[in-house]
């Protein structure tokens, strides 16, 4: 009975760990070329195998195991869903849309004074006084040498799709579009950005730019609210049986030991 009690505990603990990862999602439904989060669960059958030698945890949240192979549900791992948003037109020619894989380069600079580049599909940029090509957080939009790009502000400048800068007939730069061949090699970095960690290789990026145009967040906002009720049913389920547990340990231990 004490296990049914736990089974029904990591359920709730993995079901509001997946309502968090949702309300992230709704949370940047309007933000550029945000990439929406997933969760998974691994059950018991799955962890048995690995479980039966290792009784180890990695949620701080999750209570001590009762032994080696108690039922029950684990938090799996987070992932990213890097599949392209929707693109609307804005008619800003500092707007500019990837059409297919790959990621804007940028210079950040943290609150040390360390630099370093990212990388970004959110590509509503600006044009500073001084001509300098730079994200709505004025983080430096790199070329392809890895340089910040710098124009002049007063000449009319139009991108081509692939990403050449023209000014008074001639190329002044062209903007940086990286890739990698393998996204599960890139971690989140703040609000949007992404950065690159061990294991990660470069690759050539199909994608061509259109300038006017602002990719949106890959995400259903319908289909996060539906998952969110499912998830909000799934959490209510397995308090009911918390509760029924609860009422039938109360009955043996207070009713039937007075008998």
């Amino acid at each position: 009975m004490i296990k049914g009690l736990y089974t029904a505990y990591t359920g709730m603990i993995n079901e509001q760990h997946r309502m968090d990862v949702l309300t992230n999602n709704l949370a940047n439904a309007d933000t550029n070329g945000f990439k929406k989060e997933g969760a998974t669960s691994q059950s018991f059958d799955s962890m048995l195998a690995y479980k039966l030698r290792d009784i180890s945890e990695g949620d701080r949240r999750m209570a001590k195991r009762i032994g080696m192979n108690n039922p029950g549900v684990k938090i799996g791992e987070g992932y990213t869903d890097f599949s392209e948003g929707p693109m609307k037109v804005t008619g800003n020619p500092f707007d500019l849309a990837l059409t297919d894989r790959g990621f804007f380069a940028v210079e950040f600079t943290n609150k040390a004074g360390e630099t370093s580049v990212k990388y970004t599909r959110d590509g509503n940029f600006t044009l500073t006084q001084d001509g300098r090509l730079v994200t709505q957080d004025g983080d430096p939009v790199l070329d392809e040498s890895g340089q910040p790009i710098e124009i002049d502000p007063l000449q009319k400048a139009e991108i081509n799709t692939s990403g050449q800068i023209v000014q008074d007939g001639r190329v002044v730069a062209t903007i940086q579009v990286a890739d990698f061949e393998d996204y599960n090699y890139l971690e989140r970095y703040g609000e949007n950005y992404f950065q690159p960690i061990e294991g990660a290789t470069e690759a050539e990026a199909p994608a061509q730019i259109y300038s006017g145009y602002l990719e949106t967040a890959n995400i259903s906002v319908v289909t996060e609210m539906v998952n969110m009720i499912n998830v909000s049913r799934a959490y209510e389920s397995n308090q009911k049986v918390i509760t029924t547990f609860d009422g039938t340990l109360d009955i043996a231990a207070n009713q039937l030991g007075r008998i």
